[in-house]
């Protein structure tokens, strides 16, 4: 007679065990990053867009109906800035609080866009703006204040490059904790610290010496890559002595599959489920993206919210791992110094 627990006893000790665990993650992991991307990107939607109404010298607005038909066609999602001056909301442009501005331009209506502050976005209110224009008899002059470069005419290479600091950043963590095991925590952070430095190097001279996709303010955008590198590379470093082998699924749940669609990148989050919209900008890949977009496109304007979210998120996991260090193979009694050898 088969003894049923002395068989589930000898499949939980068996390499079986941990490989059935990994097949239902995987499963369950391939569903997940599939259907968060579709959720965010497979039908952008308008959500509050902030658009400035300017008042000429006169006290001249566009006309009611264009705005109303506007506000139709994008299905009430306009969140309308009044302004007494085209200066001003110029101004609100370059800090990327609004992404258009309305005034009357003799009998019809100038709509001026920025496609550096969301491409997707940009895109949405000059279709509309040009129907509408039509359908209410009001003609429409759409311009783009700040368009994007000729090497990114669509807007995703800013997105692209984080995508990368971001996934080698704690995909380098990972390989350390492999094959360098017997690294101290001190020296853990501190080759995490040499990868971020060298891999945010060779990420911005290959985007813009190399393929001339992006001419970047270099220094910028190598040190916001570096951060990102290393904070990605630390918070993987947090949950791997908290979970230990276990590690990378939080870190690929915070990082890939709810940070990299909610981050603005490829659609911008006036297009994004709100909550999404919402959360993207506390996590390092939206902060990373943020950063970067405004010192490519807006650097006058860049904000410290970004760089805080990074660091905050950098000092945070850091921390963390330093006082739970013990439980990282070399934090351990000796285990610096300890080499094991396969047969």
């Amino acid at each position: 007679m088969v003894d049923d627990d002395s068989l589930w006893a000898r499949f939980k000790r068996s390499p079986c065990f941990p490989a059935a665990v990994i097949v239902l993650i995987i499963s369950a992991g391939a569903g997940l990053f599939a259907g968060s991307y579709t959720y965010a990107f497979a039908n952008p939607t308008p959500r509050q867009i902030p658009v400035a109404v300017v008042s000429t010298h006169r006290g001249e607005v566009p006309p009611r109906r264009f705005v109303a038909g506007m506000e139709k066609a994008l299905n009430a999602s306009l969140r309308l800035h009044h302004e007494p001056g085209y200066g001003r909301a110029r101004w609100a442009a370059e800090e990327q609080r609004i992404f258009g501005i309305l005034r009357t331009r003799g009998r019809g209506v100038e709509l001026d866009l920025s496609s550096a502050a969301g491409a997707s976005v940009a895109q949405v209110l000059a279709s509309a703006g040009t129907k509408v224009g039509r359908a209410v008899g009001v003609p429409v002059v759409v311009r783009d204040l700040k368009p994007l470069q000729p090497g990114d005419p669509r807007g995703l290479a800013v997105f692209y490059i984080s995508l990368a600091s971001v996934i080698m950043g704690f995909l380098g963590a990972v390989q350390l904790s492999v094959n360098a095991a017997g690294l101290t925590p001190a020296g853990r952070i501190a080759f995490t610290l040499a990868y971020a430095l060298l891999g945010g190097f060779v990420i911005a001279a290959i985007v813009d010496w190399g393929l001339g996709a992006l001419d970047l303010p270099f220094a910028g955008s190598w040190a916001i890559l570096a951060l990102t590198i290393f904070t990605s590379g630390m918070v993987f470093s947090m949950f791997n002595v908290l979970f230990g082998r276990w590690a990378l699924i939080p870190t690929w749940g915070l990082m890939v599959l709810l940070g990299n669609p909610s981050s603005g990148g490829a659609v911008s989050w006036p297009l994004l489920p709100s909550l999404l919209g919402t959360v993207g900008r506390w996590l390092p890949p939206g902060a990373s993206v943020n950063a970067q977009h405004t010192a490519v496109y807006f650097g006058e304007h860049q904000h410290a919210f970004p760089f805080l979210v990074l660091a905050g998120w950098s000092l945070v996991s850091t921390v963390v791992f330093w006082i739970w260090r013990h439980r990282h193979p070399g934090g351990r009694p000796g285990g610096g110094d300890t080499i094991r050898v396969s047969a």
